[in-house]
């Protein structure tokens, strides 16, 4: 183990998340010295998977649940053994229309089908029509977006001419997306589909006028050119276990168990990290030290003043069924609805009126939610005797559920009841008669709030992003040129030169994607081959 000032690295990596895993890998096939400090017993920060109830051989995912941002180019250079399944169904959405039970289903693997749900829906093609244009217009700028997040930042100029479309530049990058989808749609449960998305990680409204809603929605519609979020086959904990395979096979080291307690130097020499593990306390120089931790935690380790604190507005429920429910709907069979995302309470006036509500600081009425079942696509994740019982896993993220509701101990039981009773009002039985239980003869089920994110994960107030999402431009400066130092031209810079943001808080960080590590790393690489940097 390590004394102080007794071992020096090329770059320390503070926090083996899924990006501090792939800056790791990056540098160390470089040639480069690296050292990954986890302040957990297991790496994968948010993106592992866990046998969450005793007895009930099922590996949930247990936080993050798909995959869409991992840009395919990561996968290949790194050399990954990892499988990510297409769903085939994007999304069901169930509705009361005329009295009767019915939904929406958007099958992607064929048109006519979702033609017809939209049409049975709505009484006609009009927001089938308005549903393809919209999607192709979002898809041509994923096309011409995505690939610019593992480059250095383009200017916004740069990027508005590379999508060369100067309505859906308007539309996505500088009109509140509220005005698009009103003015696109009218079926209130088409608009509050395409708003969700908008709104998954992001506490905020159709009409924010700083545009939330419009960065939040972009990273939801550009994953690797299409959109689409797949399945990690074995679970998420199947990716961070590749990007750790490729980390060590490079000649990364990885310590578990070792908390990183500050970071010193005048970011002119080389920096000091200090750490604390089970044997005591031990400090490391680096060259470059690169956090996967967010913005608030590295002000912590530099001793500055923190950002204002950001605040996480989603309840996690993780569920272990029987058998899946049957549904109110008739036409609907639940391996197909809860194959892909199943919208509950997501109109669009509820998820307003859910935003609102919880402003207010009072528990929503009708809290909005999505759910799907890994099993469906992926049953790998099942031992042996689970598939024989024909057990099924639940993903439920609830939105609209920030960390200022949950200071009364009894709120995590009512999110989750109410949670719960929104699903009950679309089934034709009771969620919980459908419930396995664990060897204890509990129900299957847990439940995790934004608070507990930060315990567990080291999520500043639960936030999934860290912070605000940035759009994937470089900032505007007066006089600026656009040029600048590489972690700035990377969007991984920190106030010190020798410290870089691998993490979901640099610009283009958020989600399971590897891109901020990729970045960081890049940014890194160019430095570290300079010596007079």
């Amino acid at each position: 183990m390590a004394t102080n000032g007794s071992s020096r690295y090329d770059a320390v990596i503070v926090g083996g998340g899924h990006n501090g895993l792939v800056a790791a890998a990056y540098l160390a096939r470089a040639g480069y010295r690296v050292l990954v400090l986890e302040r957990l017993a297991r790496t994968g920060g948010a993106a592992v998977s866990a046998a969450a109830f005793p007895g009930v051989d099922a590996r949930l995912s247990r936080y993050s649940y798909l995959v869409s941002l991992l840009p395919a180019k990561v996968v290949r250079e790194l050399g990954l053994r990892l499988e990510l399944r297409r769903r085939r169904i994007s999304s069901y959405s169930p509705a009361v229309r005329d009295g009767k039970p019915t939904g929406l289903l958007v099958d992607a693997g064929d048109p006519g089908r979702t033609g017809e749900s939209f049409r049975a829906l709505t009484g006609s093609d009009r927001e089938w029509r308005a549903w393809r244009e919209f999607y192709g217009t979002t898809g041509r700028v994923a096309e011409r977006v995505f690939p610019t997040l593992t480059e250095p930042l383009p200017s916004r100029a740069e990027l508005r001419r590379r999508i060369g479309d100067g309505a859906a530049w308007t539309d996505l990058f500088e009109r509140p997306l509220g005005e698009t989808v009103e003015r696109t749609f009218t079926d209130d449960l088409v608009r509050g589909v395409v708003l969700t998305d908008a709104l998954i990680g992001t506490f905020t409204h159709a009409h924010d006028p700083a545009l939330r809603q419009n960065r939040c929605f972009l990273y939801h519609v550009i994953g690797n050119g299409t959109g689409d979020w797949d399945v990690p086959v074995g679970g998420m904990g199947a990716v961070t276990d590749a990007l750790a395979a490729a980390a060590l096979a490079a000649g990364a080291e990885i310590r578990t168990g070792h908390e990183v307690t500050a970071i010193a130097g005048d970011g002119r020499g080389e920096a000091e990290v200090s750490y604390r593990h089970a044997d005591g306390e031990a400090t490391v120089a680096a060259r470059r030290v690169l956090v996967n931790a967010a913005p608030a935690t590295l002000a912590r380790l530099l001793g500055t003043a923190p950002e204002p604190a950001p605040e996480g507005a989603q309840l996690k429920v993780n569920m272990v069924l029987r058998r899946l429910p049957r549904l109110r709907d008739p036409g609907a069979d639940p391996r197909d609805a809860f194959a892909g995302t199943f919208h509950i309470a997501e109109g669009y006036r509820q998820l307003e009126t859910a935003y609102a509500e919880a402003a207010a600081g009072r528990m929503p009425s009708a809290p909005p939610s999505e759910i799907y079942c890994h099993t469906l696509t992926d049953p790998s994740i099942l031992g042996p005797e689970a598939v024989r019982q024909g057990l099924q896993t639940l993903t439920l993220f609830g939105l609209h559920m920030p960390a200022r509701l949950f200071g009364d101990p009894a709120a995590k039981e009512r999110a989750l009841a109410a949670s719960l009773a929104q699903l009950d009002a679309v089934l034709a039985e009771p969620i919980a008669d459908c419930l396995a239980v664990d060897a204890d003869g509990r129900p299957c089920v847990e439940a995790r709030t934004p608070p507990e994110l930060e315990r567990e994960l080291g999520l500043p107030g639960g936030h999934i992003f860290h912070r605000d999402l940035a759009f994937p431009f470089l900032p505007e400066e007066p006089g600026g040129t656009g040029e600048g130092t590489a972690a700035e031209r990377w969007g991984v810079a920190t106030a010190r030169p020798d410290v870089l943001l691998c993490g979901a808080g640099a610009v283009r960080g958020g989600g399971v994607s590897g891109i901020p590590g990729h970045n960081a790393a890049q940014a890194a690489l160019e430095d570290l081959a300079n010596p007079a940097r």
